[in-house]
């Protein structure tokens, strides 16, 4: 019986403290497919986050939490030895270039998806802006799965 690799997923955003963190949670939700290893992660250490940024984010949570979607605050900083485990990288947000192509250390098969939605900026953290980009994240990770389905 030969055993099966398993497809590493990476949903990446700038901090890993709501964007890839609601899409990390919401795929392990209702993915089925055990062949799939999904994580997430962030471009830019998100210790240094203010007050009032900390506050946001607790309010997203609370957010995503009404919408079925539970996480724990903190965040995981992207290294090379983390992407350089990835078949698939998710980049969640509208903020983060696209650095990933032709890099030497990715495998060369590596599939980049953008689905660039936006930060939750300090002139836009309304609950009404917080709960369309959890709801703009679920409907991507749906797809996602439906997606990887068929490919089965």
């Amino acid at each position: 019986m030969v055993k099966k690799n398993k497809t590493n997923i990476l949903f990446l955003c700038k901090h890993n403290v709501f964007r890839s963190k609601v899409a990390e949670a919401y795929f392990k939700k209702i993915n089925e497919d055990t062949s799939l290893n999904v994580s997430s992660a962030g471009i830019i250490n998100a210790d240094w986050l203010t007050p009032i940024e900390r506050k946001i984010v607790k309010r997203q949570m609370k957010i995503a939490k009404t919408l079925g979607i539970n996480y724990k605050f903190g965040s995981r900083n992207l290294k090379i030895s983390l992407l350089n485990k990835q078949d698939i990288i998710v980049i969640v947000a509208d903020d983060v270039p696209n650095i990933f192509r032709n890099q030497f250390y990715l495998k060369p098969s590596l599939e980049v998806i953008r689905w660039k939605i936006p930060d939750v900026k300090k002139n836009r953290t309304s609950d009404k802006f917080i709960k369309k980009s959890v709801m703009q994240i679920i409907k991507k990770v749906e797809r996602l799965v439906k997606k990887r389905k068929s490919r089965k």
